[in-house]
């Protein structure tokens, strides 16, 4: 079994869906998008790339040795496959099935950025001495409160196909970089 990718990929992507629904089921409250954002930055990653790991090591330590493009391709398409299947299942199920979870997600996603900002405006504030520098923050600060006006926020979505494909384009550069780092290590090495 650890010298399929494909197969690999799809236990990947089986074990993506129960850490996406273990989130959603346990932590879907008002720290939803947080803990989201960390189990996306932190966890997954470190998922995948032991996944690949996996997947190379298991055909080197079988064949011996194993050459470049078959240790990018056993790294890469695992990867690719898991990440694939979880992102589109992750689409339908929030713009198809809960799509209350989708607008929570929206709603959590810009009072985090308007949190931010607020932040920075009164660490900024606190740390300036001169009035015309603390009066030209104040406007620079009420010109984007304006950004997350309700009327403004309202159409926001960032779970539709465009930025789901650009998710995953991001996604693609990490997956290629870790494969090429695992093809570059595992190349030509005999046991």
């Amino acid at each position: 079994m650890l010298t399929k990718p494909v197969l690999l990929g799809i236990v990947l992507f089986i074990i993506t869906m129960i850490v996406f629904f273990i989130v959603y089921y346990f932590f879907g409250g008002i720290h939803y998008y947080d803990i989201s954002l960390k189990i996306n930055s932190f966890l997954l990653p470190a998922i995948y790339c032991i996944f690949a790991f996996v997947s190379v090591r298991s055909f080197w330590k079988k064949n011996g040795g194993i050459q470049f493009k078959e240790a990018f391709k056993r790294a890469f398409v695992p990867m690719f496959v898991g990440g694939f299947f979880s992102m589109l299942s992750i689409f339908v199920f929030l713009n198809f099935v809960d799509t209350e979870a989708k607008n929570m997600l929206n709603y959590q996603y810009v009072q985090s950025n308007r949190n931010e900002l607020d932040a920075e405006y009164h660490k900024a504030r606190s740390i300036m001495k001169n009035e015309s520098d603390k009066q030209e923050l104040d406007q620079k600060y009420r010109e984007r409160l304006q950004s997350f006006e309700a009327e403004r926020t309202r159409g926001k979505d960032m779970f539709t196909a465009n930025h789901f494909a650009g998710y995953f384009a991001a996604i693609l550069i990490f997956y290629m970089l870790l494969s090429l780092f695992f093809g570059t290590f595992f190349r030509g090495r005999n046991l």
